[in-house]
């Protein structure tokens, strides 16, 4: 048995934060603890993402040494890394909150037989799930679809209440070195485009309850319906502070479930928004049962969907030049702000693999790397729902019209104008198919098609058919065989 005042490592992954990290709590109640980060040279995130994590990680080193503590910044191999810190240190245990993705429990289950054959007590906890994945089962199997997947979590299971930030903590009277988080390069130079994220963006704990509370004043008693309109501030923007674990769902979860204690008339948007916080723990149980799921179709028959390569197509979607300006002013603020509305982004993922026919897995990858809130589950449950090809699938045939889209959700064209400054000037009723304006009208607004604002990239009806053709010939393949 370790002596009760033996040190105990807390590593930190995607959970930056100090109130209710079931690790750190627990490894506080024993005696001294040693918060650490470990960055793999193979990591793959992305680079808008590596901008809020490392920054997330200066603000918690901060956090922490009010607090007396440290926080030792390693990279390189976990493996390695961990025993000679275990070493140096004498630490008895060490604690983390559990991963749930193929790469990430591979690591944790070789660095848990690893110290413990070093007679190291190893201990993991739920942290950023409301539920494990493997506890949540139907008929022993896998849900695949969303709703029956809710509603017998919220049936079936107690979320617990959030753990308070451990207090006091103690450090140990030594600590090994810790290396400069400005030497691991997530912080752009030259160019330094984040300057842009900064813009839109507070990164930190502290800044996660900020946003919290400033949906619940501006945007909760309109979410509902408010939640589909880009050009109104109704929804949370709290996705980005979740992926960080800069707020827990647990958290979020009885934050909101309280207040629809307190304040019933409010009980319809906070179920709706839950709903959402419900998604993102089906994409996280999903990912778990099917670890392929960022690289491969769920539905096999996608396998053999004739896709198109198309550079230029994919290039022009990217940087938001596709000729629809709903599409365009969601990619520019993703591309400014690292971040996009929700119906936006079901919008523009639907043009690039119905419209362009492009792989779904072009559209994630552009994401993975461009978005602050990338998140590996609901990145590829996301994608392959609009694909068509994944659980919970929405159906081959529907097809989103992007100037119906724009017409029903940004009607006044606020988002828009936001987004496409080129555009500001056309009136409402132009706005959305600026191509159909007459000459004079575009005259008037400074707009000339082709050089300040670009034409369509495909007729979208043309394009419609052709996706649906498309379908149709694997779904016949798929019968016939």
């Amino acid at each position: 048995m370790p002596h009760p005042t033996a040190l105990t490592l807390v590593l930190f992954r995607n959970d930056l934060r100090l109130a209710d990290h079931p690790a750190l709590w627990h490894a506080a109640q024993k005696g001294p603890i040693l918060p650490v980060y470990l960055h793999s040279a193979a990591d793959q995130s992305g680079l808008a993402w590596r901008w809020w994590q490392g920054n997330s990680l200066l603000t918690l080193k901060a956090r922490l040494a009010e607090r007396g503590l440290p926080l030792v910044l390693r990279s390189g191999q976990a493996r390695e890394i961990l025993p000679e810190i275990v070493r140096r240190t004498g630490a008895a245990a060490v604690y983390w909150n559990r991963r749930y993705d193929s790469e990430g429990m591979r690591e944790d289950e070789e660095l848990k037989r690893l110290l413990k054959t070093m007679g190291i007590e190893v201990r993991s906890f739920v942290g950023n799930l409301l539920v494990e994945p493997w506890e949540h089962l139907r008929e022993g199997r896998p849900y695949r679809v969303f709703t029956p997947f809710w509603k017998a979590m919220l049936a079936r299971h107690q979320f617990a209440r959030p753990l308070p930030e451990p207090t006091p903590c103690t450090a140990p009277a030594d600590t090994p070195e810790s290396e400069d988080l400005a030497d691991w390069g997530w912080q752009p130079r030259h160019p330094d485009w984040s300057l842009s994220l900064a813009a839109h963006w507070r990164v930190g704990e502290a800044a996660a309850w900020e946003r919290l509370h400033a949906f619940v004043d501006e945007g909760l008693t309109h979410y509902a319906e408010g939640r589909n309109l880009p050009g109104k501030p109704y929804v949370s923007r709290l996705s980005p502070y979740l992926a960080h674990g800069e707020v827990s769902p647990r958290q979020i979860w009885w934050h909101f479930s309280d207040l629809a204690q307190e304040q019933p008339g409010s009980h319809r948007h906070i179920e709706a928004f839950l709903r959402e916080l419900g998604w993102r723990e089906f994409s996280w149980h999903l990912l778990y049962h099917f670890p392929d799921l960022p690289r491969e179709p769920l539905r096999p028959e996608f396998g053999q969907f004739p896709w198109r390569d198309d550079p230029a197509a994919l290039r022009a979607w990217q940087r938001g030049r596709t000729g629809y300006p709903i599409v365009d002013a969601g990619m520019r603020e993703l591309w400014q702000s690292g971040w996009m509305h929700n119906r936006v982004r079901m919008i523009v993922a639907s043009f690039l693999v119905k419209d362009l026919r492009v792989p779904w897995q072009e559209g994630e990858a552009w994401f993975w790397d461009t978005l602050v809130d990338a998140d590996l589950a609901n990145n590829s449950a996301s994608w392959q729902w609009v694909a068509g090809c994944g659980a919970d699938a929405a159906p081959y045939f529907r097809v989103f019209n992007p100037v119906l889209q724009a017409e029903k959700f940004d009607p006044d064209g606020e988002y828009i104008r936001k987004w496409l400054p080129p555009l500001r000037q056309l009136p409402t009723a132009h706005i959305h198919a600026p191509w159909e304006a007459p000459a004079p009208v575009l005259e008037k607004a400074g707009v000339t098609l082709g050089k300040d604002y670009p034409r369509p990239l495909v007729d979208h009806h043309q394009a419609r058919e052709a996706a649906l053709a498309a379908w149709e010939t694997i779904r016949q393949q798929t019968e016939g065989g």
